[in-house]
């Protein structure tokens, strides 16, 4: 199989306080030398697992190679041993039985965190997610619930082979049911991971494989998290507002830059949580800047970007100056390695649609 051998190419390249900290698990160590942390996005993912399986013995971690190889992208690397084979265990190759596996955990009170190893992988696992954990309150009118967390590498930009390199966030986003999270930097990662796993409900976590080593942050392990169904405000802005998740938050920023130096001020919002989705923040924004682009990775047609740009059109029609714009991926399979940077959208896209959005009032 393809899996394992495009690692060294990876290697390289308050809303609902529940959801939050409320409710945790943690516990209240304070910030100091010991516990602040220089870490990398996948770093941060395994110091989040360290401190969840840590603080609550309900939580188990489980998925393909994750004990014995660390992982795929070796985010789990350290646990087995810290933790011991019960708590973190090596799964078949079969993501419908890790999938149900861990809905069954779940419905009897434990937290299992679940990682299939890549997105491209992940379509064996809905009929478990859409049909059971996503309907498990529902279907018994409160009595269990399912606090389980289903982990995956997403995007491309990575150069791996068909299948590797999938964007299908909407897909989960579109389940009731589900939460969707998507980290984009370190230390959101890590508080939006510890948050997932502390919630009472499915979350399916995502996680940008080409930017988990692009950068390093300080990141403090105190056990708190951040807040769910919320989004970031990265950067304030009157001019337009550019939203963003996952990896394109990085190039989103860039442009925001390129922007400045032409003297227009964007305001630039991480959704974090696409479903549910945080539509409050968004429309403050649009009511200030009366502009918008949207920039996702994933095809264009049908997806999350479509979903906030309706939502716009519904709650703030009337503060638009300019039509919403959107940046994505083409309405195609992620090309071979060869030609992926075509298909993936770039700052100068996005300066483009921003450009063309002031320009058209």
């Amino acid at each position: 199989m393809q899996r394992e051998a495009i690692v060294m190419t990876a290697n390289t390249a308050s809303k609902n306080k529940e959801n939050a900290v409320g409710k945790s698990r943690a516990t209240n160590a304070r910030p100091g030398a010991d516990n602040v942390h220089g870490v990398t996005l996948v770093e941060a993912i395994n110091l989040a697992l360290r401190r969840a399986l840590s603080d609550d013995p309900d939580v188990v971690v489980l998925g393909e190679d994750i004990g014995t190889n660390g992982g795929v992208f070796r985010a789990t690397l350290g646990l087995r041993e810290a933790f011991g084979y019960k708590r973190v265990i090596d799964t078949p190759l079969a993501e419908a039985l890790i999938a149900g596996i861990s809905v069954g955990m779940a419905s009897q009170g434990m937290r299992p965190v679940a990682e299939i190893q890549f997105m491209g992988f992940i379509n064996a696992t809905v009929e478990q997610m859409l049909c059971h954990a996503g309907r498990l309150r529902n279907r018994t009118r409160g009595r269990l619930s399912c606090p389980m967390v289903l982990r995956a590498p997403f995007g491309g930009g990575i150069h791996a082979p068909e299948h590797h390199s999938e964007s299908t966030e909407a897909m989960f986003a579109h389940m009731p049911g589900l939460r969707v999270v998507i980290p984009s930097s370190p230390t959101r990662a890590y508080g939006l991971l510890l948050s997932a796993i502390r919630n009472p409900d499915p979350v399916v976590f995502l996680e940008p494989k080409r930017i988990y080593r692009m950068v390093r942050q300080q990141v403090v392990d105190d056990g708190q998290g951040l807040p769910l169904d919320t989004c970031f405000t990265l950067r304030e802005g009157t001019d337009l507002t550019l939203v963003s998740w996952g990896a394109m938050v990085h190039e989103t920023l860039l442009a925001a830059k390129q922007l400045e130096e032409i003297g227009v001020a964007a305001e630039v919002i991480d959704v974090a949580t696409i479903s549910p989705l945080d539509m409050d923040t968004i429309r403050r924004s649009v009511e200030k800047t009366g502009r918008c682009v949207v920039i996702q990775e994933a095809p264009r047609s049908f997806g999350v970007g479509s979903e906030i740009s309706a939502r716009i059109a519904e709650e703030a029609l009337l503060y638009l100056r300019a039509p919403v714009q959107r940046v994505a991926g083409y309405d195609t399979p992620m090309p071979y390695p060869g030609n992926e940077s075509l298909y993936m959208p770039s700052v100068a896209d996005i300066v483009d649609a921003a450009t063309a959005t002031l320009e058209n009032a």
